[in-house]
């Protein structure tokens, strides 16, 4: 065989392994039946066993109070799924979106209990590919934040164009939440509270692909990119959180562990310098991906207060 043959064969041999590891990463990631959710708290840099038990205690409160299910239907025909919970049926609420691979009730069980306790209503959504809701492909906020408006339409309709809402969101449901406060939003929405969230599933995914498969992102995120454009219908890095909060139109809080080894915190620091609207920034020290409530729940809720409390929503 000549050289140039050779290196022919071995650039295609390259080519077809590059395109073959971008459609695992692209299956194991995008696809709902194929994603783990231990892969990303494996990921996340927080040791979990040693909040289990507080985190049961407080799901089982929370599933003693009284709720309801709630179903929509979205932009694309799929069938989404939430809990509403009526709390003391106060003219103020929150409408939580969760985590990559989650569900709404699994991680909003302790916040849920903090916010109910307070009297706010709450609406738990599961975001679209995950619990109750359908669909196939996670959205990672750029699908999900069509979702959140037809949400806070529903919390309108429920509780009258007097209500106050508050988005909160962890991880993906963070960068939702931050992606819908770029949208021309009801006037009923009048805060936002961003927990670990990224600024964009590119980058993100290239962090992963950096640090746990220590290899370069190039040409495996724009391989992924191409099949999530072509079957999911959207780019990787459309779903841009630190370029739709430059649009933001109300407060943010930005809430970030100091140790999150998934969405790492220089990612918190990028999306408050780009917000434009009012904004407060809490970092908490040694706190991994989704951690910070548990590591420090009485700085967390005290930040949280306060923030409502300036807003007029406390």
């Amino acid at each position: 065989m000549g050289i140039g043959k050779w290196i022919a064969g071995a650039a295609a041999a390259g080519t077809a392994a590059e395109y073959g590891f971008a459609g695992c990463f692209f299956h194991r990631t995008m696809v709902r039946t194929n994603a783990v959710r231990q892969r990303t708290r494996d990921m996340s840099g927080t040791d979990w066993g040693r909040y289990i038990s507080e985190i049961q205690e407080r799901k089982e409160w929370v599933k003693r109070q009284p709720h309801k299910d709630v179903f929509i239907e979205s932009e694309d025909h799929l069938l989404l799924h939430a809990t509403y919970f009526p709390g003391s049926c106060s003219d103020r609420a929150v409408i939580c979106f969760h985590s990559y691979a989650s569900e709404g009730l699994t991680d909003f069980s302790s916040l849920a209990r903090f916010y109910l306790e307070m009297g706010y209503r709450l609406l738990v959504v599961d975001e679209r590919a995950h619990g109750r809701s359908e669909g196939i492909y996670f959205g990672f906020g750029c699908l999900d934040r069509r979702d959140a408006v037809l949400w806070i339409r529903e919390m309108i309709r429920r509780m009258g164009r007097d209500c106050r809402l508050v988005l909160h969101g962890i991880s993906m449901g963070g960068a939702t939440a931050l992606m819908t406060a770029g949208l021309d939003l009801p006037p009923q929405v009048k805060a936002v509270i961003s927990d670990c969230a990224f600024t964009s599933a590119w980058e993100v995914f290239s962090s992963v692909l950096h640090k746990q498969y220590h290899m370069p992102a190039f040409p495996v995120i724009q391989i992924a990119d191409r099949m999530t454009r072509k079957s999911a219908g959207y780019g990787l890095d459309e779903c841009n959180a630190r370029e739709e909060v430059k649009m933001a139109g109300v407060p943010v809080l930005f809430i970030h562990g100091e140790a999150d080894a998934f969405a790492p915190c220089s990612m918190a620091y990028e999306l408050y310098a780009a917000c434009r609207s009012p904004k407060e920034l809490l970092v908490i020290p040694g706190a991994g991906h989704a951690e910070a409530y548990y590591k420090d729940a009485e700085r967390y809720e005290r930040a949280v207060r306060a923030f409502l409390r300036r807003g007029n929503l406390a």
